[in-house]
């Protein structure tokens, strides 16, 4: 009977940390069942996404260039002055 109890209690423990595992890493375990279906897939090509390579990277920064070069406090990006390295 008590090998019996052992082995209930060891599955049960295995159960538990399994749970634990899936629960603590459920991002990254679902992103690598997603890559691991898309390569097991014969139909997928991964050109047929469409990807805007223009895209910025951080779309909610809205980024408005000055246009008025007679500002001092702004840097030219044509000055021709040197800038050295150490």
């Amino acid at each position: 009977m008590g090998a019996i109890t052992t082995a209930v209690i060891a599955i049960g423990a295995v159960v538990a940390g399994w749970i634990t595992i899936e629960i603590a890493c459920k991002p990254c375990l679902e992103k690598g069942r997603e890559a691991i279906d898309r390569s097991l897939n014969p139909d997928y090509d991964p050109d047929d996404e469409v990807s805007d390579i223009r895209a910025p990277l951080n779309p909610n920064h809205n980024f408005t260039p000055d246009l008025d070069d007679t500002n001092p406090s702004h840097p030219s990006s044509t000055t021709s002055e040197v800038i050295k390295a150490v």
